[in-house]
């Protein structure tokens, strides 16, 4: 009897460890554990493409979070998506001007992020400015298309 119960009380434990370390790693795929506060900076960057990129989506620079994704909006005007970008407030006085920003694919889920590449302009980004120079999200469906247009052409010249 007593023994029973003990094994009852360690299974109760290692189901509660399994639950803990599911929830953890839901956390880490989802970016939740490392949304931080609203301190920091906006600056904006405008694309032709966004596939795939999300709110809370790290914005790197050298490999290193530097910020995340706050805002997505569709500019009716320019037909082009307008992302802003958080920026930790450590990084204030850091990003150059004419910085540039692309949107990259990463890990095995192939979660979206921004990734950031300085350039060599003395004056900064600071808030509510924005970032001239990006690429857009490379999206395969595209590729694969242009290369199935560019293989029937070029086998319906010869």
């Amino acid at each position: 009897m007593m023994n029973s119960r003990l094994v009852e009380i360690w299974v109760g434990i290692f189901v509660a460890a399994g639950l803990a370390a599911l929830f953890m790693l839901a956390m880490q795929v989802s970016n939740l554990s490392t949304y931080s506060n609203d301190e920091g900076y906006e600056i904006s960057a405008r694309f032709q493409d966004t596939s795939g990129l999300k709110v809370r989506s790290p914005v790197t620079m050298a490999g290193v979070t530097i910020g995340r994704v706050k805002n997505i909006h569709f500019d009716e005007q320019t037909f082009e998506a307008v992302v802003t970008l958080r920026i930790e407030d450590q990084y204030r006085e850091v990003l150059p001007k004419d910085t540039s920003a692309s949107i990259y694919t990463a890990g095995l889920l192939g979660e979206k992020y921004v990734g950031l590449e300085p350039g060599g302009a003395m004056k900064v980004l600071g808030q509510g400015d924005e970032i001239r120079l990006t690429q857009d999200s490379l999206v395969l469906e595209k590729l694969i298309g242009q290369f199935i247009s560019r293989f029937m052409d070029d086998s319906g010249d010869n």
